[in-house]
């Protein structure tokens, strides 16, 4: 099939949509389909990709991507992006992958015109079921992805790092609170290490709420990392903490980290219990208490060598990114034209 995809931030931002669109549509044309990417996101120096990637087309560009196209995935709703496929009746997927409201958690006019929009596309896709439910009863679901040829278990990796906290350095993903349960740790004997990865503006803010507390001496800033330099980070550490007080859509961290052999302990909001399984350990959102005691335990079971359990292998196996987008590829060949849903059917 011809896919068309439309991603609002893409390559080279930095986040959750962009790494799945990226995966997906690698993925797609590794399968053999002919993929191109519309964007709003500017160029930058990035290595070279086996599908075209049109940043900021005008009206005109995206009519004609459009005609070319047997199907359109939107990867998160975007209105710029969407009303030319339903004036030109496009075979349209609209994938969310974030709620349909402020974040105060007003319904402004936008996202009702939004959802008005929604009900005029072939099909709609959350990445969570409790995100589908806040969309539509008739929402479908498909996890993402993470990118599994990246992060892999180092079984012969040193683990002399204890907590890891990955992400954005903002109130809502909730590192302050971290440094909350560390300080309940060391105050009760347990005196544990503790590196962040991320940058943002609480930084400062963090740095001197560690000195506040007296944990300089445990926590350490490593600022933002990327590819194989994550990846050795996520192996030499033991846990990961993402203490999110917002309610994450799916929550990608959570693979990541699993995937490379960490415990995981999150917070029991939004998307995060269901991109964890049955593979780690939740606590109730904003409780530096429960934190505490969720790190506490998860620190005490001291193995030398970490690998996924078999229970968090069969977990990933369903984020891994073949099978994510041959499930996405069902989906499209379904809402294709009937000769392109036999073609790409018997390939």
């Amino acid at each position: 099939m011809k896919i068309l995809i439309a991603s609002h931030s893409f390559a080279p931002a930095v986040g959750g949509i962009e790494q799945v669109t990226a995966t997906l549509a690698g993925e797609f044309t590794a399968l053999g389909h002919e993929v191109r990417v519309v964007t709003r996101t500017t160029a930058g120096q990035e290595a070279p990709r086996d599908y075209a990637v049109v940043r900021s087309p005008n009206t005109r560009t995206l009519f004609g991507l459009l005609r070319w196209a047997d199907v359109y995935l939107q990867s998160n709703i975007a209105l710029h992006f969407l009303w030319p496929a339903l004036l030109l009746r496009t075979p349209t997927l609209v994938v969310y992958h974030t709620w349909l409201q402020r974040p105060d958690g007003r319904i402004a006019w936008q996202d009702r015109l939004k959802r008005l929009a929604a009900r005029g596309v072939s099909r709609n896709l959350a990445v969570s079921a409790c995100l589908a439910r806040a969309i539509s009863p008739r929402c479908g679901v498909i996890p993402n992805p993470y990118d599994d040829a990246l992060f892999v278990c180092d079984p012969a990796a040193a683990r002399t790092g204890d907590l890891l906290f990955l992400g954005r350095l903002v109130s809502d993903k909730g590192a302050d609170l971290l440094l909350d349960a560390l300080a309940l740790l060391a105050a009760r004997g347990t005196t544990a290490q503790l590196s962040i990865i991320g940058s943002g503006p609480e930084e400062d803010a963090l740095k001197a709420q560690a000195q506040k507390l007296g944990l300089q001496a445990q926590v350490r800033f490593l600022g933002a990392l990327r590819g194989p330099a994550l990846v050795a980070q996520l192996n030499a550490h033991r846990v990961l903490a993402v203490p999110s007080r917002w309610a994450e859509p799916f929550g990608l961290v959570v693979l990541e980290g699993m995937a490379c052999g960490m415990q995981v302990v999150a917070a029991d909001i939004g998307g995060l219990p269901e991109a964890l399984g049955r593979c780690g350990t939740t606590f109730p959102p904003g409780n530096a208490a429960a934190l505490a005691a969720g790190l506490e335990a998860a620190l005490a079971r001291r193995q030398p060598r970490l690998v996924p359990t078999p229970e968090a292998a069969r977990h990933l196996e369903h984020h891994q990114a073949g099978a994510v987008a041959r499930a996405y590829l069902a989906h499209l060949m379904d809402i294709a034209p009937s000769s392109q849903a036999r073609a790409g059917a018997a390939t």
